[in-house]
């Protein structure tokens, strides 16, 4: 028997369910909140559909918007009876499903070409992004496409990068940027990101960071905005001095202007104090409260140090292993060690990894998320007791991942690139990615969110791209 669905269509009769949609979203995005019956083997695009051609009655100029779903907390990613078969949830009751915009860009910006590998952004202020290049040259990039500063004066790749001062600086003051670079030094950056120009500005450093004796791979600044830590190949971990008096040995370095060779002081400083611990490269450093850094390393472990007493207070050693490990399977605990927790993920033959990647910051900013040399993506939460097994675990990517970001607003929605040329964006509520984001052709080695609804990333292409107009609020 045939029977008329509610977009006008005729279908065969399938099992129906009533039910109400409701949202938190504000007009012009509110559906009314009477019950409908539809068809139970709707999927996440037909419930899309239904709440458009609600959303649309009486409006001629309506866009059809994608929109997501949860029940009960959950995204659905399945048919909607398949969802209610899993979590055993009668549909002899009205069903109250909530709609959010879906989290996926809608843009594409044009590409900001580079001449060698964008290997580090930063899109932390909302009037800029900066990027670090193999070319050895920062960049400061107002839009795609529109290159306002370079950074000149690294003799290597610049590796990392990091805006120090508060993230939006108050009209009319300096920014304050760090590069992080192979050739073992960081450097600080001043420049007015409100100038106008037609020109790019070619900038040095006024403050040049000696006392790695390898190449330095992370940069990161504490919230005051007052200073700066380092990890780098050398298995330390250095903190910096970036505001505040010049202290440091002044030195003189040549360079061109309209035409005639003119002196550009420089400071040169030395860290003021190290932390020691791990026992390979430092992969990344975090710096997301001013009494605790983060850092994670080839030596597989994760670490949570305090600032004061320059030890670590939290190690999480992450022995990964060759097989897939969704969920995990077994927990070994070293009991040997009282002040670090080792987590072992079972399932499989052990297999050295590596861990290239952290962030802090999700559910009252305490979760940490990490990534490495492969495809998964984990989340531990260290205030569980005995912190022990991640609690989330994504393994969509299929290859290293190099970057994972939280979003500085949402305690559900973090992004991670690839070696794989993919960007993926996550929500916890599903094991399955929001989006993919596949705008590059080679791997994928930087991303950041920008201004809370853009995602820029930099890649072994020389590209930086920008996805725009993704809706997370």
């Amino acid at each position: 028997m045939a029977e008329m669905d509610i977009n006008g269509q005729v279908e065969e009769a399938a099992r129906r369910v009533q039910v109400r949609f409701v949202t938190k979203l504000k007009p012009p995005f509110k559906a009314p909140p009477t019950s409908i019956a539809i068809p139970s083997n709707l999927t996440r695009l037909g419930l899309s559909s239904i709440v458009n051609n609600l959303l649309k009655a009486g409006k001629d100029d309506w866009n059809p918007e994608p929109f997501d779903f949860l029940i009960d907390g959950e995204l659905v990613r399945m048919s909607l009876e398949e969802f209610l078969l899993a979590k055993g949830i009668s549909a002899e009751k009205i069903l109250e499903i909530e709609y959010i915009r879906a989290v996926a860009p809608r843009k594409q910006e044009e590409p900001s070409l580079h001449d060698d590998w964008v290997s580090a952004v930063d899109g932390s202020n909302s009037k800029f992004v900066l990027t670090g290049c193999y070319d050895g040259l920062g960049r400061i990039w107002k839009a795609a496409g529109s290159c306002t500063h370079l950074l000149e004066g690294h003799t290597g790749a610049v590796t990392s990068v990091c805006v120090v001062n508060p993230r939006v600086a108050q009209d009319g003051a300096d920014q304050i940027v760090a590069t992080a670079s192979k050739d073992r030094t960081l450097r600080l950056w001043k420049f007015d990101a409100d100038e106008p120009s037609d020109q790019i500005n070619r900038i040095r450093a006024y403050k040049i960071l000696h006392g790695h004796n390898a190449s330095v791979q992370s940069v990161a600044a504490n919230p005051a905005g007052d200073m700066v830590c380092s990890g780098s190949w050398d298995c330390q971990i250095a903190l910096w001095q970036a505001s505040g008096s010049d202290t440091g040995d002044v030195v003189s370095v040549k360079k061109r202007k309209k035409g005639a060779e003119e002196e550009d002081p420089q400071v040169e400083e030395e860290a003021k104090s190290t932390l020691v611990g791990h026992s390979q490269c430092v992969s990344t450093v975090v710096w997301p409260q001013d009494e605790a850094i983060y850092s994670a390393s080839w030596d597989h472990s994760i670490r949570r140090w305090d600032v004061e007493l320059g030890k670590d207070s939290l190690s999480l050693v992450t022995c990964h292993l060759f097989s897939s490990v969704l969920p995990v399977t077994s927990l070994l605990s070293c009991a040997c060690f009282p002040k670090l927790t080792y987590i072992w993920i079972g399932g499989g033959e052990y297999c050295d990894k590596v861990i290239n990647c952290l962030d802090v910051g999700g559910e009252g900013s305490a979760l940490i998320a990490a990534g490495g040399s492969d495809p998964i993506l984990r989340i531990w939460d260290p205030r569980k007791p005995g912190t022990s097994a991640p609690v989330y675990q994504f393994s969509s990517h299929s290859s290293w991942i190099s970057t994972c970001k939280w979003h500085e607003k949402s305690r559900f929605h973090l992004l991670s690139a690839s070696y794989d040329g993919k960007v993926m964006l996550w929500d916890l509520r599903t094991a399955w990615p929001l989006a993919v984001i596949d705008t590059h052709n080679d791997k994928v080695l930087c991303a950041d969110w920008w201004k809370g609804e853009s995602v820029v990333s930099g890649g072994a292409d020389s590209k930086l791209c920008i996805s725009s107009d993704v809706c997370v609020l």
